[in-house]
């Protein structure tokens, strides 16, 4: 793979240059946010909210391990029908499945939510010990003009804050929003232009903060152009295909991050990258993974030189349907007990 710097051929099969994405960009970025809202007031404003996905997935004796959902809508599962078409319960009942072992979901996240709202999500999940947090954030940031610096530093201070506690973080970076079907040209490509900026962004602030980036922006951009059943009526929001394919993407992260060894990561070369040149290029590659390399060196050491490496990870396939949440599991203290 030949790596290349961050935003280069960020218009790639857009039907843009490089040079026109530029050019649009330095006079759009504030247009997409009145586009947004366009597209919103076509569509309407969510009108229900997304299902409660909160409770335990399988049942398994011991002290459950605890996983949040941190971020915006995207975390919550608006667009699904029933709890367990939503990410939570698919990555709650995926690691209860793969881990045997009960799982206690709370989501902290909210539709509209953007980076900035991400301390007082963090501050309600830690009044619990958090085993694992996934945050998936950043699309409103765009559509709402957050400079995607002032995005990712507020990301990487909850991915720090998170780590600082003991748990494993895993970020789904933000998505493509050049495929949202209600965005026109060239508001389309200014959209994809930003969006990969951010998500370059958020990439290198979760590894210097030794949090696991995950890139969803190019899953989004291939899979969701090309299958309508991936998007839900609102055509804003993942249907629960779409939702379960994010999932996929996000759940063998989420397990190594828990000590689970399983055949689907693929290191991209034995090579190390400084983490901006390796966010760039996870920011156009679905699945791609930035991980920090252990020591001194690591991604999370201070200052320039920064090194991390890029694996991928494929969807884990033919091992079940996720563990069901269990409405009548019993309290902490019992399964402690028992």
């Amino acid at each position: 793979m030949r790596l290349q710097r961050p935003g280069r051929r960020a218009a790639q099969g857009t039907g843009y240059s490089a040079g026109s994405v530029a050019a649009l960009a330095a006079v759009g970025y504030g247009l997409i946010r009145a586009e947004a809202k366009i597209a919103r007031n076509t569509i309407g404003e969510p009108k229900e909210l997304p299902p409660d996905p909160t409770g335990v997935y399988g049942r398994y004796l011991g002290p459950s391990l605890r996983l949040v959902m941190l971020g915006d809508s995207s975390a919550t599962g608006l667009g699904c029908d029933s709890v367990a078409q939503t990410p939570g319960a698919l990555l709650a009942g995926g690691i209860a499945r793969d881990m045997q072992r009960r799982v206690r979901l709370d989501v902290h996240a909210v539709v509209g939510g953007r980076s900035a709202d991400l301390d007082t999500q963090v501050a309600k999940a830690l009044q619990q010990p958090v085993d694992v947090a996934v945050i998936m954030i950043g699309a409103n940031d765009v559509t709402h003009t957050v400079w995607p610096g002032d995005a990712s530093a507020l990301l990487g201070r909850a991915v720090a804050t998170l780590r600082a506690a003991g748990a494993i973080v895993v970020v789904g970076t933000c998505p493509d929003l050049g495929t949202v079907k209600p965005l026109l040209q060239p508001l389309k490509t200014v959209a994809a232009y930003w969006s990969r900026r951010m998500a370059t962004a958020q990439a290198i602030a979760v590894a210097e903060q030794g949090g696991t980036a995950v890139s969803l922006g190019s899953l989004l951009a291939e899979e969701f152009q090309r299958h309508e059943g991936l998007w839900s009526a609102d055509r804003f929001h993942p249907s629960a295909d779409g939702y379960r394919r994010v999932a996929d993407v996000l759940l063998p992260s989420v397990l190594e991050g828990l000590g689970v060894d399983h055949p689907v990561s693929v290191p991209v070369s034995d090579n190390v990258y400084d983490v901006s040149v390796a966010a760039g290029v996870a920011a156009r590659e679905a699945g791609l993974v930035v991980e920090t390399v252990e020591g001194e060196e690591g991604a999370a050491a201070v200052g320039p030189g920064r090194l991390v490496r890029l694996v991928r990870r494929l969807p884990l396939v033919g091992r079940g349907a996720p563990d069901e949440r269990d409405d009548e599991a019993p309290d902490e203290e019992e399964a402690e007990s028992g």
